[in-house]
């Protein structure tokens, strides 16, 4: 309770109002209640739309979502996830490090690779390391300028596995690098020279001081980046790799039930980019524990009181 007095004619105050402040609510607002409505009606509208056309044919969906060669073609399109994803960590890591590097040589490798893999379209890639045979009928392995110890029929070593695996994780390479390098610049230099201070070597200084920090920097790109990946692994069906579109591609070219298992194969990306998604969100909060404002989701809201973030176990009342 709290009293609140009137002012009167007089220019007086009068105590006899009292005044709930328990019972107080936020102002109503109408365009808030609108938007809403509009969103409603939308969504409404959309799932009628999905259950009354009978041309989505719901029956045959439900009969292929687990049809054997659909499964087997989604867990190629897993598998071509996690090997380009850890392709590309592996030469991004080094290749933005070139780029950091005061070595004016090992900069201009780092900024060409990038240049060249991040021009050239992931598709092009693909085809192109496909049809490598036409360039080098052999792969041989040997010393430089001197005799060849083995070689192999390209054909044989470039299956389309393979040339998926090189078109994506190349191009990807390339992207990851720039994200790796921007989350090393992001850590204050100040962090080096108070590690050296403490006598830290420079790997010690890199895995125990720069990388924790730049982590919080380089996950929320990577894991967009990761999922973008997953869906890009939808191109390698024109090499006939076995993935989760060639194996519906199969399928209704041989029933001609193309929106359907066009469906099929949404539901599935859709699953996989779900994962990827809360698998992001949960090392985003794994490294940003301890941090101000780590729990910003909603902090602003443009039409909307601001709202505080407030870091987990921090009383600021």
């Amino acid at each position: 309770m709290v009293n609140r007095g009137r002012r009167e004619r007089t220019g007086r105050f009068s105590e006899d109002v009292v005044i709930d402040v328990s019972t107080a609510r936020p102002p109503l607002r109408v365009w808030r209640l609108i938007a809403t409505a509009i969103v409603l009606l939308i969504v409404a509208r959309m799932l009628l739309f999905l259950i009354q056309t009978p041309n989505f044919q719901w029956d045959v969906v439900a009969q292929y979502l687990t049809f054997p060669s659909i499964l087997h073609g989604l867990l190629v399109t897993i598998v071509i996830t996690i090997s380009c994803t850890a392709l590309s960590i592996f030469l991004g890591t080094p290749i933005a490090l070139c780029r950091l590097s005061p070595v004016l040589a090992l900069r201009a490798v780092g900024g060409a690779y990038v240049w060249l893999f991040r021009g050239l379209p992931a598709l092009v890639q693909i085809v192109f390391w496909f049809n490598l045979a036409y360039l080098l009928p052999r792969i041989s392995l040997g010393i430089p300028f001197g005799p060849v110890l083995h070689s192999w029929s390209t054909n044989k070593v470039i299956s389309p596995f393979v040339a998926a695996l090189l078109g994506l994780g190349l191009t990807e390479a390339a992207y990851m690098s720039e994200i790796i390098r921007a989350g090393i610049l992001s850590v204050d230099p100040g962090q080096r020279d108070a590690a050296r201070s403490l006598g830290l070597g420079a790997l010690k200084t890199f895995f125990l001081i720069i990388v924790p920090q730049a982590m919080r920097f380089i996950l929320p790109p990577m894991g967009s980046q990761l999922i973008g990946l997953a869906k890009s692994t939808s191109l390698v069906s024109v090499v006939a790799t076995s993935d989760l579109l060639f194996s519906v591609e199969v399928i209704y070219a041989r029933t001609f039930e193309v929106i359907p298992l066009m469906l099929v194969a949404c539901f599935w990306y859709i699953v996989i980019v779900s994962i990827l998604f809360l698998l992001q969100v949960y090392l985003e909060r794994r490294f940003s524990q301890g941090r101000m404002g780590a729990r910003s989701h909603g902090a602003w809201w443009p039409w909307g009181r601001h709202r505080p973030a407030v870091a987990s176990g921090i009383d600021l009342g």
